[in-house]
């Protein structure tokens, strides 16, 4: 069997990204030989850590190379080595996160790459490179030059699947942006990664924005308006879909694929404290299978050897069963 290549980028330089990122990649050998990481970043950083953590594992930029255990990455000129200073988070850092995203997109486009899973970022360290950056869907949104609106977050964890309608913005913001067309999109898109991922005919459920999806109008009318007539017409169309149902009582119901959340909380609050830091953040819709780990960077333990790759090689096993895609090259 072919390998399927995931290309693995390394996260912000200074973070634990890169200690996971070649733990998993050596884990992944093991335990799911017919996928094939590919450690994408700084190559003196990535030489760093294999010296420390892979010892008697050969590094190779030969991609074809026998299967043995050997560890293959793809080198990005982001960092200078003067700025490669684990544990001390920086600005260069945090562009050379994107620099590590923006050359797994370009493997993914010239067909080398199935799919993308990123280790932790700095979302303080990116932005102080003076880029945008509010989480992985808009960035890759603009990175492929779609509207943010068409790229959502799916967490995944603790057996939920939930996408997030809108996300890291004010509350009253992302009301005023409910729409049923926003809705609908990100209906569709779940629908569309769902199936990739191997679900025939997936069954969604839908949040209410208004506690208890608005208690027939005693609690505001955004239901009964927005999101009611919406999922009445998917139904119509031939989509197995319910709601608007309170976001409570729609968790404890059985039986659906996946959950559609109005808002930031309503999907985090459940995956995170259910999964924690083993959930999965998947950017889906343009053409995208990308996930990245559900915790941050730990800057405080970074390359002391003790940073736990077991949420990445989740992410890995995520993406890889998405689709048939094979690695060619």
């Amino acid at each position: 069997m072919t390998p399927t290549a995931v290309a693995l980028t390394i996260g912000d330089p200074n973070g634990i990204g890169p200690e996971i990122a070649v733990k998993a990649a050596m884990l992944c050998a093991k335990v799911q030989p017919d996928t094939r990481p590919i450690l994408v970043g700084d190559e003196h950083v990535i030489r760093f850590y294999t010296d420390k953590f892979a010892a008697g594992w050969p590094l190779t930029r030969d991609w074809s190379s026998p299967d043995k255990p050997t560890l293959r990455y793809h080198p990005v000129t982001a960092l200078d080595p003067e700025a490669f200073r684990p544990g001390q988070g920086c600005a260069e850092g945090g562009r050379a996160t994107v620099a590590y995203v923006e050359a797994a997109l370009d493997l993914m486009a010239r067909g080398r790459a199935h799919s993308i899973v990123a280790c932790p970022h700095s979302e303080t360290n990116v932005n102080s490179a003076g880029i945008k950056f509010s989480g992985y869907p808009s960035l890759l949104a603009r990175l492929k030059k779609v509207p943010e609106d068409e790229v959502f977050l799916m967490l995944v964890g603790a057996g939920l699947r939930i996408v997030h309608v809108t996300l890291h913005e004010r509350l009253a913001g992302a009301l005023e942006r409910i729409t049923p067309i926003l809705i609908e999109r990100a209906v569709r898109t779940t629908i569309d990664a769902l199936k990739r991922q191997g679900t025939a005919q997936p069954r969604l459920g839908v949040f209410g924005i208004n506690p208890h999806a608005g208690e027939g109008g005693l609690f505001g009318d955004d239901d009964d308006r927005i999101v009611k007539p919406l999922v009445e017409r998917l139904k119509a169309e031939g989509i197995d879909i319910e709601g608007p149902v309170g976001a409570d009582l729609m968790l404890g119901r059985q039986g659906f694929d996946a959950f559609v959340a109005m808002y930031h909380d309503q999907g985090h609050i459940p995956i995170k404290l259910m999964a924690g830091r083993n959930s999965a953040a998947m950017s889906i819709g343009a053409g995208l299978m990308f996930s990245s780990v559900g915790h941050g960077s730990a800057f405080d333990i970074a390359g002391k050897g003790v940073a736990d790759p077991t949420p990445v090689l989740r992410c890995i096993q995520l993406v890889a069963g998405a689709n048939q895609f094979k690695e060619t090259v």
